[in-house]
């Protein structure tokens, strides 16, 4: 908790009453402006305590009207009514007068942001802009005015646009971005830094204009509202404007990039008419109002919401206490506000863990009032070190946020209620008391016998005497902080400690060397003094004896902890041995670890609470599961205090806060999630964790730690004048309160304080988890427990036993068994429940060892000891919320069962909400329960039960449900009454047929009983009816209503009983097995009817008992209908006997299924064969069952075969396919899919056997095709004969390729390669003997085509020699069909016509038509050639081609007619 130092300001008896006043954004200095009537406006300078600068006070006979401060330089510009703008400059109170520019009164001063621009406007609407240097000194005459003919009101600059990030451009640069790397060059637009501020702002006028002028000074209209504008705020975020006017009419307006505006939003700000308006604008876009309301109001407009804050009267505030004035503190998340009654109400942003950002409202928490005299005017927050300043229209206080001061010591504690008052309670005796001092408090120390405060000037020494307190001494001092042992005070000064008498008197000096530091923290315990240095070192000190002597030398933490930045705090254990620091880091943030230095082994170790353990180096026990737990628990946490047991040096508690709360120094103390941890912490064993828990809300912060109790201070809810009243229900209820004085002290110089003081009990006290229960046991019983709990945390369970065996009381035993449900040590519960004699909760826990979750089994613990929260907690930790169901259903927490039920535990959700219905019957509340049984689907039953004392609730209830079991209850209970008509109309509601026609029959009305069974078809109905006229000798009616039943049985027995031989045959296929073969028995004994025996015999399953009575009485239609239902599991020799049958009478097919299914596969096949049936492939495949045991691989691979054929024989050659390759021979199976003609299939079956001659094959059949047009088949051929190593038949297949490119193509070239390509192959040959003919065929080939395809290239180049090699060619022997003749003719032929020598082309044409006299030479000549042939010799050559075409078509040849 905060308490607020107030400082009155020291002002001048000539100063006025306060008008204005503004704090430096930077510096402490506070600026107040007051009005006298007789000597006219004050301008005065105050320090932080209120001191005032004499020599900067400026008075004018005039008033002030306008003060504004330089942003970063002590400067303040400030305005009069007559138009006089001063610029004052602190502390040197030079003064500096700008030129006179203004001639009525100053409405405006503005700075820029970072102050080289001064804005100044008044009333007339005059405008000037002044530059400032960067020393704060005004640089000649304005830079521009402007007249804008109205009253200027508001001001503000338009922040700087950001410009480009010149680190991004750079890493973009780097990264190859040539667009960025331009920027940094001249190739590109120049690169734009951003300017240092904006110098751009925006003017507001009376007129509701608002006027906007750039950094050039240059103005322009921007937008105009309605009435006069009181307000200027620019959102940053949006790039927005908003405007508030006189009349509280709030609009928004987005800004153009050239310029422009343009109205986004308008509405109406609430507010009491006729009210000064106070206005307060947040950075994170916070609009706040206070207007004379008992409310302040709150529109967040970066999220369009609108809330108010109130005052609270429970913290202290009166009803119909109004608030005057609104001040919001950035640095700290502050809102404060003052009020009529002299109070200033402070909110602070509180953000809860489970808590987001945006629930606004939540996050503000009213703090207990700070109480200031008089009507709170006006307040502003300021300075880098977040001073409020106060105006109560007589003076100006200034108002420092202060740590409240709180120290606990040899059972007496004190706690700082006001800057001036303190409450102390001494706990042995139970007496409280309160001390009003003179001086703002700081500090207090206490001890059992004295009580010492200090205010930074003067330490005061009272001594606690029964209930009073008496000054014992006070001396001046400066000392920041100060420490007690016995007689002796310690005080610090730079580089030495004293050691002084509570009068003052030096006894001692305790020197530090410049390297140690200056002492800037001290502590006490028991006898040892701890000092800290602001170098970061400690020493301790032996205070046992006359003369403190050094305990350890000094130890240098900045060498052992790395980003040591300062002490936070320094505590000594009880026997000096251990050292436990707080630190902050290099950056300022508090460190998240807790350092401990051992002081005899001069070594430093911590406790790091961000990741919740020590580190690995210390040692540990086995980590259990439970401690694994714990340690994530603690993580993300950082200590905020801490403290050593005042008589075990073992014991050491912190306490923690969230992470995100540790950098505030007061914020954590409002947040819920603080926790209390206690260590145990030896050179043996390390750091081991004891306890931890959640502090309570009502609790403010952790004060000591003395076995059995934690010592904490209570949150203070309500102050009011001299009433203050901590949080209800956290004071300790064993202090009295007693009314203390403090006596005159033995200095004159002392002023006496003898009034008697109201104060609260601030200081509550915690047991131990150890010691709950055990609180005032006597020191020996402490000790055993406290030994107990650490060796049981180090887990000597023989130690911890050894320390409690002497202990009898059940109340020791118990504690320890509750200790258990913490350290979740079952083995030592069940001993301590035996010490007990709790023999129901040791059976219980012996039950819950079942239970798969050591959590569950300590819950059930928990509970038999009553620790109900913490077995909840459990069953919530390892989320077994069936039992946590259970548990708050057996402790009555309904709510929270139904709750758990439908959100975790829905399998039970049912029974959960039976249950609760079952509890609110036996409370009487049966309308609840009435629901919850319907929740819970039993309501059928247990509602009718419930309300049957009270039939005519339950006739409501019968009616409104329209439930058919309902109405079946009722009517039951209708019929019990004798109430006849009624229970059959019910009866006829909840569609009871069975009941209908029971009541029906009873009654004697068989017509109607029947009607209704026949017309339902009700079974249940109908078998009542049945045995009712079965009674009556009804038999065909009943044989009629027993079928309808579908109770066969008993309808065949009365048709046996009958002779009903007609209708049992109907009744037996529509029963059972079991009476089908009673009733083929009955016609087999009466011989009659065999037909219908067979056929039941057959529908029973009796298959062989229907074929041998099928074939004993020639029953040969119903034989061929059973033996549609034989198959592989039948009989074998049944199923022969059967097809032998088939095959008498022709009916092949069916014979060979059942050969098939009887296994006998050769038979079968050779009925297929020799009747010439279809093998289908369910039936090969029937015939060829790879698994089947009955036939050797031999036989099977034969009967494949046989198959096979016959389906080659039926032309079924895929079939046969597949089953010579089941039964292995490929080449057959090949040989059946080239006759299917398959092309896909047969590639893909060579590929996949890959055998030579299958490859072969499969490339023969292949040339077959159209390969000439299909380039995949040709390389298909290749392949498969480069596969099948069949070199002289890929040879082959290359010479038919290159005589094809000769005959289609006249592609002489390709042919010659594919010539080539088959003389390789013939080369490749191992026995080449054999093909030495066709290799010299093919080498005399391949010479003359290259003579050809040679002449036909050099034409081009020498074409007389070519012609030349052409006609020697033709004289080569042998050179068709190497080189067609007519090829050659033809090259020759067009080379004449191409030298125009027709008459030779002529004559080389009919030397072709002689040697080639069936052939048409047309198609050796180019079709030009020929034209042109036929132009210069006037040879008709159509005769030709006629003669050409009727060859064709009558398909004879021509000779071609060249004459």
């Amino acid at each position: 908790m905060a308490v607020y130092f107030d400082h009155r300001i020291d002002a001048p008896e000539s100063s006025g009453v306060p008008s204005q006043l503004t704090w430096h954004t930077a510096l402490p200095v506070l600026a107040v402006a007051s009005s006298s009537p007789t000597t006219g406006g004050h301008i005065d300078l105050y320090l932080q305590q209120g001191e005032y600068v004499e020599s900067c006070h400026l008075e004018r006979p005039y008033l002030p009207t306008v003060l504004r401060w330089h942003p970063t330089k002590p400067v303040l510009a400030l305005g009069w009514e007559n138009g006089e703008v001063v610029l004052l400059t602190h502390p040197s109170g030079d003064q500096t007068v700008l030129p006179s520019t203004h001639t009525d009164c100053i409405t405006l001063l503005e700075w820029s942001s970072s102050g080289s621009r001064l804005v100044t406007g008044d009333h007339t609407g005059a405008l000037a802009v002044w530059k400032v240097d960067a020393r704060g000194r005004l640089q000649g005459n304005h830079l521009v005015k402007h007249e804008y003919k109205k009253p200027l009101t508001c001001c503000i600059f338009r922040p700087a646009s950001p410009g480009d990030d010149v680190a991004k451009l750079a890493r973009a640069s780097v990264s190859g971005d040539e667009s960025a790397l331009d920027m940094f060059s001249w190739k590109g637009a120049p690169l734009k830094m951003g300017p240092q501020e904006g110098l751009a702002f925006y003017v507001s006028t009376a007129d509701g204009k608002v006027h906007c002028v750039d950094e050039h000074c240059k103005t322009n209209t921007l937008l105009s509202v309605e009435g006069s504008i009181k307000k200027l705020f620019y959102l940053e975020k949006r790039e927005a404007l908003a405007v508030i006017t006189e009349a509280m009419m709030l609009s928004q307006y987005t800004l153009g990039p050239e310029g422009g505006a343009q109205e986004l939003m308008k509405v109406k700000l609430s507010s009491r008419t006729g009210q000064n308006v106070d206005i307060v604008w947040t950075e994170n876009g916070l609009l706040v109002t206070a207007t004379g309301e008992l409310v302040i109001r709150l529109w967040d407009l970066e999220r369009d919401d609108n809330y108010v804050l109130a005052l609270d009267e429970t913290l202290g505030f009166e009803r119909g206490e109004m608030i005057n004035c609104v001040s919001y503190c950035a640095g700290k998340e502050i809102l404060a506000a003052g009020t009529t009654n002299g109070r200033i109400a402070i909110w602070r942003m509180v953000v809860q863990p489970d808590s987001s950002r945006a629930d606004t409202k939540a996050q503000w928490k009213l703090q207990t009032p700070t109480e200031v005299e008089g009507n709170v005017t006006h307040l502003q927050w300021g300075s880098s070190q977040n001073l409020l300043a106060a105006n109560n229209s007589n003076t100006v206080l200034i108002l420092c946020e202060h740590v409240m001061s709180a120290h606990f010591s040899q059972q007496v504690a004190a706690v700082q209620l006001t800057p001036t008052q303190l409450s102390i309670i001494q706990f042995p005796a139970g007496v409280h008391l309160a001390l009003q001092s003179d001086r703002h408090i700081k500090g207090v120390c206490v001890t059992k016998d004295s009580v010492t405060v200090w205010s930074g000037k003067q330490v005061t020494v009272y001594e606690l005497s029964g209930t009073s307190l008496r000054n014992t001494g006070s001396f001046p001092s400066d000392s920041p902080v100060v420490a007690v042992h016995d007689e002796n005070l310690y005080t610090v000064e730079p580089n030495r400690v004293q050691i002084r008498t509570p009068q003052g008197t030096v006894k001692q000096l305790l020197t530090f060397s410049k390297a140690e530091g200056n002492p800037v923290i001290l502590s006490v315990c028991q006898s040892y003094l701890v000092v800290g240095t602001d170098t970061a070192h400690i020493r301790v000190f032996d205070l046992s004896r006359r003369d403190a002597k050094a305990h350890c030398i000094a130890k240098n933490l900045a060498e052992q902890i790395s980003n040591l930045g300062a002490l936070r705090s320094v505590k000594c254990n009880a026997n000096g041995s251990q050292i436990s620091i707080l630190i902050s880091q290099v950056n300022g943030r508090p460190d998240h670890k807790v350092y401990f230095y051992d002081v005899e082994m001069d070594t430093v170790t911590h406790f790091d609470f961000f990741i919740g353990r020590p580190p690995s180096g210390i040692s540990q026990p086995e980590e259990s599961e439970r401690q694994q737990f714990q340690m994530t628990e603690l993580s993300g946490r950082c200590p905020v205090s801490h403290f050593w047991d005042e008589s075990d040096p073992r014991l050491f508690v912190c306490e923690t806060v969230p992470v995100s709360s540790e950098s505030s120094s007061t914020s954590f103390l409002d947040t819920m999630d603080v926790s209390v941890v206690t260590l145990f912490c030896t050179q043996e064993h390390g750091l081991l964790l004891q306890d931890y828990y959640l502090k309570p809300p009502g609790l403010q912060a952790l004060l000591a730690l003395d076995v059995p109790y934690y010592y904490f201070s209570c949150k203070l809810l309500f102050r009011r004048g001299g009433d203050f009243r901590p949080e209800p229900g956290e004071r300790d209820q064993s202090l009295t309160e007693v009314s203390a004085t403090t006596s005159a002290p033995p200095h004159p110089t002392q002023p006496s304080r003898g009034t008697a003081v109201h104060s609260p009990h601030m200081v509550s006290r915690r047991a131990l988890r150890d010691f709950v229960g055990l609180e005032n046991c006597e020191k020996a019983t402490r000790d055993a427990m406290l030994n107990f709990s650490f060796y049981l945390t180090i887990g000597d369970m023989d130690e911890a036993f050894k320390s409690i065996k002497l202990i009898k009381s059940k109340a020791v035993w118990e504690n320890m068994a509750r200790m258990c449900v913490k350290t979740r040590r079952l083995d030592v519960a069940r001993v301590c429940l035996g010490n007990m004699g709790n023999a129901r909760a040791a059976k219980a826990l012996k039950e819950a060892e079942a239970e798969p979750e050591p959590e569950a089994q300590v819950a059930m613990l928990a509970i038999q000891l009553g620790m109900l929260e913490d077995a909840e907690k459990l069953y919530k930790s390892c989320q077994r919320y069936d039992l946590l169901n259970n548990f708050y259903q057996a402790s009555g927490q309904w709510k929270l069962a139904l709750e758990t039920a439908e959100n975790q535990d829905r399998i039970h959700l049912r029974t959960t909400y039976y249950n609760y219905a079952k509890y609110l019957e036996s409370t009487g509340d049966k309308a609840l329960a009435l629901a919850y049984y319907e929740n819970s689907d039993t309501h059928r039953v247990e509602v009718p039960r419930m309300l049957q004392d009270d039939t005519g609730s339950l006739e409501i209830y019968v009616n409104k449900m329209r439930d058919k079991n309902i109405y079946k209850w009722w009517a039951q209970y209708l019929e019990s009454q004798s109430d006849m008509d009624s229970a059959l109309r019910f009866y006829e509601c909840a569609q009871d047929y069975l009941s209908l026609v029971r009541v029906h029959c009873y009654m004697g009305n068989i017509q109607k009983a029947s009607e209704i069974a026949n017309d339902t078809g009700d079974r249940a109905a109908s078998y009542h009816l049945a045995r009712h006229y079965e009674g009556h000798d009804d038999i065909k009616q009943a044989v009629h209503f027993y079928t309808r039943a579908q109770a066969y049985n008993n309808a065949i027995r009365l048709c046996k009983e009958s002779g009903l031989d007609d209708q049992l045959m109907n009744l037996a296929l529509l029963s059972n097995p079991e009476d089908m073969m009673e009733a083929a028995c009955y016609y087999e004994e009466k011989g009659t009817h065999m037909d219908r025996a067979v056929a039941l015999y057959h529908k029973a399953g009796y298959v062989s008992k229907a074929l041998e009575l099928a074939f004993s009485t020639q029953q040969f239609s119903a034989l061929q209908q059973i033996a549609e239902d034989l198959n592989e599991a039948s009989d074998p020799a049944l199923l022969a006997r059967c097809s032998d049958f088939f095959i008498t009478h022709s009916q092949y097919d069916k014979a060979v299924e059942l050969l098939v299914a009887a296994k006998q596969y050769q038979q079968a096949l050779e009925v297929c064969v020799s009747q010439n049936l279809t093998i289908t492939d369910e039936l090969a495949e029937r015939m060829t069952i790879i698994d089947s045991k009955d036939l050797s691989d031999e036989a099977r691979k034969e009967l494949l075969e046989r198959i096979a054929d016959c389906c080659m024989r039926q032309g079924n050659y895929h079939l046969a396919t597949k089953k010579y390759t089941q039964a292995g021979n490929r080449l057959k199976a090949m040989r059946a899919l080239l006759k299917s003609g398959d092309t896909e299939k047969i590639v893909y079956f060579a590929n996949v056997c890959r055998q030579k001659e299958l490859f072969i094959m499969a490339a023969n059949y292949l040339q077959s095709l159209d390969w000439q047009k299909n380039p995949e088949i040709l390389r298909t051929i290749i392949g498969f004969y480069t596969k099948g190593r069949a070199p002289d038949l890929l040879a082959g297949f290359y010479e038919a390729c290159a005589q094809v490119e000769i005959d289609e193509y006249q592609n002489y070239e390709k042919a010659l390669d594919a010539l080539t390509e088959a003389f390789k192959c013939l080369s490749k040959i191992k026995d080449p003997g054999q093909h030495e003919v066709r290799l010299a065929d093919l080498q005399h080939k391949v010479t003359l085509i290259k003579k050809f395809v040679h002449a036909r290239r050099l034409y081009t180049e020498d074409a007389g020699e070519a012609v030349r090699l052409c006609e020697a060619l033709l004289e080569e022997p042998e050179l068709d069909p190497a080189v067609r003749i007519g090829d050659a003719f033809g090259f020759l032929v067009d080379h004449h016509i191409r030298q125009g020598n027709f008459k030779l082309a002529y004559r080389r044409l009919e030397e072709l038509q002689r040697l080639l006299p069936g052939q048409n030479v047309r198609y050796y000549i180019s079709q030009a050639s020929l034209q042109a042939l036929q132009k210069e010799q006037g040879v008709p050559m159509d005769q030709g081609d006629n003669n050409y075409n009727m060859k064709e078509e009558d398909e004879v040849e021509e000779d071609l007619n060249l004459s």
